[in-house]
């Protein structure tokens, strides 16, 4: 496809020329307000869009100083309430991203990596302490968002065999086993809140969340990136096969192919089906291709090449179905085609079936067409969700774009902050 991936490439070019300057960008008055340490949505993020454009040799290092002296230029949250998306640990994970540039970022990655490293252990101290006296987890003491699975993203890549990522990955593989509550058996992640971390009604008793970015899809891609990369603790493969017998009992098939609810409620736990009918949007943060992608990912650390067949068909069907593909309604990263574009290329450079790269084409297709306006489609795709950012904006969308065109992995390793690789 020569003129798709012409087009592919000029957009991303024509996004990142919009996103060049932080101070035309936070002129655009955004709906959301402005967060420079925000990975999510503000100058972080954005920052990691030209960190991997530069890393890959097709533009200038002096957008990635700007956009990293914004982010840095308050007062950096450091204490409980930042994580992997605000604060420290997200501009310290841009930073790192960013390792080839030249001057004296190595010192003020040392100083918030020791912010980090204190933050992290409070917040496992805390989690062991709650385990301890049998209280339920919250999603945000565990999920890739706010919680100690994102934290580990950041520490797999800043200090791989150190003594921290291995306390996060033992964490989790005790956050996998069995809790009593009521005198019923849940699994560890079970939280008694909703899926928004509030007490509700429609969630009497609680539920287990699957998602890859708030529930315990994110742990177990963490789990199994770690154990692929020789970062092992005691009962590290006992985790992951609670996680996957979790999901294998979660699992849907139907004429979709395979899929697997966002989350389970009490109710549906008790009476052992679920309520649903069949599959929701698929996307990275809750649907069927973030989902398949961390279990392609157990199956490349475990060997396991039946669930790694299992993994990708569910991929391949969740991206090629028009009952699923018909639920996405924008081009973001979190939950929108560029995500799926994104999934869908780094699944296929680990995949044993050559069906997945064959979604690519008609994926881009629905983020941009062969006969355009490079400059006119960035345009609408920056103002059309109303956000610059990373999840759900248009620095995640050219991102995805620039992998997609250059067919390799990211130079700079962002899409770690995912879980997805």
């Amino acid at each position: 496809m020569p003129h798709r991936q012409d087009a592919v490439r000029a957009v991303a070019d024509a996004i990142a020329d919009r996103l060049a300057s932080p101070t035309t960008v936070r002129g655009l008055h955004l709906p959301q307000g402005w967060w420079p340490q925000s990975l999510a949505y503000g100058a972080t993020g954005i920052a990691l869009l030209h960190i991997e454009r530069a890393r890959a040799g097709c533009a200038s290092w002096r957008h990635v100083h700007d956009w990293l002296a914004c982010a840095a230029g308050g007062e950096i949250l450091t204490g409980s309430d930042s994580h992997l998306f605000y604060g420290a640990p997200a501009l310290g994970f841009a930073m790192n991203a960013a390792s080839d540039l030249p001057g004296h970022y190595a010192r003020a990655r040392d100083e918030l990596h020791r912010h980090i490293a204190t933050t992290t252990r409070r917040r496992l101290d805390r989690a062991h302490a709650r385990m301890d006296h049998g209280r339920l987890a919250t999603l945000a003491e565990f999920d890739v968002i706010r919680g100690l699975a994102g934290i580990g993203a950041y520490l797999l890549r800043h200090e791989p065999h150190g003594e921290l990522i291995r306390a996060v990955i033992s964490y989790l593989v005790r956050l996998t086993e069995p809790v009593k509550d009521g005198g019923e058996l849940l699994p560890g992640w079970w939280t008694d809140l909703n899926p928004a971390g509030r007490r509700s009604e429609d969630f009497a008793g609680g539920h287990g969340n699957n998602g890859v970015a708030h529930g315990v899809c994110g742990p177990l891609a963490l789990l199994s990136l770690a154990l692929r990369d020789g970062v092992v603790v005691d009962g590290h493969i006992d985790a992951i096969q609670r996680i996957c017998a979790w999901l294998d009992d979660w699992r849907q098939d139907g004429k979709a192919g395979p899929w697997w609810p966002y989350w389970v409620t009490r109710t549906e736990l008790r009476e052992g089906h679920h309520s649903k009918s069949g599959p929701s949007r698929p996307s990275w943060c809750y649907g069927t291709a973030g989902l398949a992608r961390a279990q392609q990912l157990t199956s490349l650390a475990t060997g396991d090449l039946t669930r790694q067949r299992m993994a990708e068909s569910a991929l391949v069907r969740a991206l090629t179905d028009p009952g699923q593909l018909a639920a996405i309604t924008d081009s973001s990263l979190c939950h929108g085609y560029a995500g799926l574009v994104h999934i869908a290329c780094r699944a296929a450079t680990d995949a044993v079936t050559p069906d997945v790269v064959a979604c690519l084409p008609r994926l881009l297709g629905m983020i941009i067409e062969d006969d355009i306006d490079a400059d006119s489609v960035a345009a609408s795709l920056l103002l059309r969700p109303g956000d610059p950012g990373l999840l759900e904006g248009a620095a995640g969308i050219a991102l995805a774009l620039h992998s997609a065109h250059s067919g390799v992995p990211p130079a700079s390793g962002w899409d770690s902050c995912l879980l997805i690789s």
